[in-house]
């Protein structure tokens, strides 16, 4: 287990699911009997809401219906983890695609604990912010996502880029970077050795690279030897192009030391703001203390909309609706391939990724596409990302830009390559 990385004892002090800190109103109201009269919660009266019922209907035809009663509840206060009928459909989801061998652990063993956040990018700051002080050292490897970076910034930590290819993270340089701190290092917790591992393991922002399974094990023993937690950044999890899916460092969590970001926002939507933290429960209670001081909790509402439709559906229909969302992103990167074999070729090399939903391309020719991006490719019409904007320290220059195969036609994909494929002929 990563003691040192839980506090005392390996506990949280947190009063989460207690009824205290709920929210507003301190003491959740509608947790006590019938027969007892409260006079001390602080919540609204929801006789005073405006609204009464809502009816949503999905695109298969499933109609999710919130009445009076539940529209009550989906408009009040609710707990900072998240509402019950939503955390146990997410548990039960996370044992069964992961089966982490935590689910049976004791919490003080770091049993697999779940709440519910805004978006998988609050659960990802809010354990950022738990776990640095100043002048820790991390781990990552970039490029990666830039809200990532923006989060890590202020913290004052010391980042330390792993090198990584179209395969992810390489353990060998990851090996060679751990070998700065001895074995009595670790032991004794001196020298700073790095707090934790952050990727993006499945189609990663802006690379699309995704770690392979024997690479999650290699990464996994490192960082039981070196005694580092592992932040698994997973929103594209669910945009994996090929099946089986890979397994993910969760499912080989002995220790209680890997938590877990998942999101929504891909696969149902991004505007309900729905993503989930699992692991373990020491680090979970405390993830879930911040909420209570700061946000509060997700919205009840959208809480209720998503776990209303995935009770209907159930698992099998969630993933079922998953393998359609997979299927439409797939023709998506196929277009945005052809386009690049038709207009990129000798100017530029990519892989095609595995999942997700961007297109990672180096451009011949050139050492920095940063203003053949924002200045030329934009009087052209044509947006894209430039690699820098994805670095530790985006003033070091990058050869790549980053392409998004998500809203796009075809055509369009096509007529924005043959332009760039006119500047890149200009620039060199």
């Amino acid at each position: 287990m990563c003691r040192r990385l839980w506090g005392k004892g390996g506990r949280s002090e947190s009063t989460a699911g207690s009824g205290e800190g709920m929210g507003r109103g301190g003491v959740g109201a509608g947790l006590s009997p019938p027969s007892v009269i409260s006079l001390a919660g602080g919540e609204p009266n929801p006789s005073t809401f405006p609204f009464k019922m809502a009816t949503i209907t999905t695109g298969d035809g499933t109609v999710v219906n919130i009445g009076e009663d539940l529209m009550k509840r989906a408009l009040q206060y609710s707990a900072s983890a998240g509402i019950p009928e939503l955390l146990s459909w997410l548990k039960d989801l996370q044992k069964s695609l992961h089966n982490p061998p935590t689910a049976n652990y004791s919490p003080d063993q770091g049993q697999m604990e779940i709440c519910i956040t805004t978006g998988s990018q609050e659960g990802l700051s809010k354990v950022f912010e738990m776990l640095i002080n100043p002048g820790d050292n991390i781990l990552l490897d970039a490029p990666t996502y830039s809200g990532t970076l923006a989060a890590l910034r202020p913290l004052g930590c010391n980042i330390i880029n792993v090198p990584s290819d179209q395969y992810g993270i390489i353990p060998k340089a990851l090996k060679e970077i751990l070998s700065r701190w001895n074995p009595e290092d670790v032991r004794t917790h001196n020298n700073n050795i790095p707090k934790f591992l952050y990727t993006i393991p499945n189609g990663g922002n802006p690379t699309g690279n995704s770690l392979t399974t024997d690479r999650k094990k290699e990464i996994y023993q490192l960082a039981r030897q070196y005694n580092f937690l592992v932040i698994e950044d997973d929103p594209y999890y669910f945009l994996q192009f090929d099946k089986p899916w890979a397994p993910t460092f969760l499912s080989m969590d002995v220790d209680g030391r890997v938590i877990r970001t998942d999101s929504f926002s891909k696969i149902l939507s991004s505007g309900l703001r729905i993503g989930f933290l699992t692991g373990p429960k020491p680090l979970i209670d405390r993830v879930i203390l911040h909420i209570q001081v700061s946000t509060m909790h997700t919205s009840t509402f959208t809480q209720f909309m998503i776990a209303q439709l995935l009770q209907q559906w159930g698992e099998k229909g969630f993933l079922e609706h998953v393998d359609r969302v997979v299927a439409f992103y797939r023709d998506q990167r196929d277009a945005m391939l052809a386009a690049a074999d038709k207009w990129l070729k000798g100017l530029a090399d990519w892989h095609a990724p595995a999942a997700g939903m961007f297109l990672w391309i180096k451009i011949k020719g050139v050492s920095d596409t940063q203003q053949l991006i924002t200045e030329k490719a934009l009087q052209r019409e044509v947006l894209l990302i430039p690699g820098g904007a994805f670095n530790i320290d985006s003033s070091v220059p990058s050869s790549y830009v980053r392409a998004s195969f998500s809203l796009s036609s075809p055509a369009q994909m096509d007529q924005a390559f043959q332009r760039l494929a006119e500047l890149i002929k200009e620039a060199v």
